[in-house]
């Protein structure tokens, strides 16, 4: 089992940047490829970014290309989201999720095993 626990969201203005981070528990970690989510009041859950289990292959959203970077670090069990260029539409609760079978690039919430609580991003205009 996995357990993850996101940080570094906040309030930040249009244009800004954070940084957030995924730490997982459990020596596990680099079996599985992970994945970042937002979702914003009255939306569905959506895919923002991916990553293989090695950190060699990332996936991005369309809306974030250019804007967001995901990395790993399985050293130190944590998975991050970049996130720069920010905008009011990127206001969301981002998740962190872990998928034991996939390579990153699954953008369906259903096939990852393990979430965690999410961190609340919001960009004000």
């Amino acid at each position: 089992q996995v357990q993850l626990v996101e940080s570094g969201g906040g309030l930040v203005q249009a244009g800004g940047s954070l940084r957030l981070s995924c730490a997982a528990s459990g020596r596990t970690f680099s079996r599985y490829a992970m994945g970042w989510f937002r979702q914003a009041p009255g939306k569905e859950r959506e895919f923002v970014a991916g990553i293989s289990r090695t950190g060699s292959n990332t996936y991005d959203a369309d809306s974030v290309k250019g804007r967001f970077t995901i990395s790993r670090d399985n050293a130190r069990n944590t998975v991050y989201l970049q996130m720069n260029s920010l905008k009011p539409e990127d206001t969301a609760v981002f998740y962190c999720a872990a998928d034991l079978y996939g390579g990153g690039d699954n953008r369906n919430p259903d096939a990852y095993e393990y979430w965690g609580q999410g961190t609340q991003v919001t960009v004000s205009s």
